[in-house]
């Protein structure tokens, strides 16, 4: 017996045996007769055996009918939940935003006025942070994890996305407190060629580079120290004494801890954070509104 057996042919077969007359079933189902009737010949064809019994008396199941019809009742049931579930899911998604970030925005309960503001805007849509790993300088964006994402400027196939600036910082010299150059209110970079560098993992990409600030070493590379991957290897490699790092000015309470001081860095560029999104998606609702509540915060700051 062949199995390629349609729902539409399953519904069709329903709808006869349920109504035991071809006509009323083709009306229940918005069809013709004749076209309602073909397609029954063409199941039974492919079954290989007869579902109705058909004489001057009407239309009766037979004894191959009736066996199946329970059977095709559960498999239309659960197609039905399964569509359901399905819907379900992407209804879901469509009031459902996942913003990724690598490091809290913090600033000023920067993120907290965002979220104030866009469910404010839309009551029904349910906002999901995803934390993502320094290894990954796009927070998700890459990868289809998040619609939305908190990075740092420079993204890695930076056509690939659109950003709004959220803050531009100076960058600040983080150092052991025991560290010769801790003692100085400021220090110039040049004096930090030598020392060795914390550096983000290599899959970071013009990330690394940034934060290693190749731009001002004219040409000299840098020494690294250690690879960090989160807030709290920083701080552990810092007071360890396995290097330096730059860090913006609103990241400098996460690791201004015992042990640690930031200091200003002269002759080095601010950095740059913003909220970023793949371009396809910039006409998404959700996506452009939240863009829009991050706009607004920002500039009312």
């Amino acid at each position: 017996m062949t199995t390629d057996v349609h729902g539409r042919d399953l519904r069709y077969f329903v709808a006869v045996a349920e109504e035991l007359h071809f006509t009323r079933a083709a009306e229940r189902l918005y069809v013709s007769q004749p076209a309602l009737s073909k397609q029954i010949r063409a199941l039974e064809r492919r079954l290989g055996v007869e579902l109705f019994r058909r004489d001057q008396h009407g239309v009766a199941l037979t004894q191959a009918g009736e066996a199946l019809l329970p059977h095709a009742r559960r498999v239309l049931a659960a197609w039905e939940a399964g569509a359901q579930a399905v819907a379900r899911v992407m209804a879901a998604q469509r009031t459902t935003l996942r913003v990724g970030m690598s490091t809290s925005p913090g600033r000023g309960g920067l993120l907290p006025a965002i979220r104030s503001r866009f469910t404010a805007a839309h009551p029904e849509a349910t906002v999901r942070l995803r934390h993502v790993g320094w290894d990954d300088p796009t927070a998700g964006l890459a990868d289809g994890d998040a619609d939305v994402a908190f990075v740092w400027l420079p993204l890695p196939d930076a056509e690939r996305y659109a950003w709004t600036v959220l803050a531009e910082e100076p960058r600040l010299v983080a150092l052991p407190e025991s560290h010769p150059l801790a003692a100085r209110p400021e220090v110039d970079f040049t004096d930090l060629l030598d020392e060795p560098f914390l550096a983000l993992p290599e899959s970071a990409g013009p990330l690394r580079d940034y934060w290693l600030a190749l731009d001002a070493r004219g040409g000299r590379p840098p020494r690294i120290g250690a690879e960090i991957a989160s807030t709290e290897e920083t701080y552990e490699a810092l007071v360890a004494g396995l290097g330096v790092c730059l860090v913006a000015t609103g990241n400098a309470p996460l690791i201004s801890l015992g042990g640690v001081v930031t200091r200003p860095a002269r002759g080095v560029g601010p950095s740059r954070y913003a909220l970023a999104w793949r371009r396809e998606d910039g006409e998404r609702p959700l996506v452009r509104s939240y863009a829009e509540a991050c706009r607004r915060v920002a500039g009312s700051r």
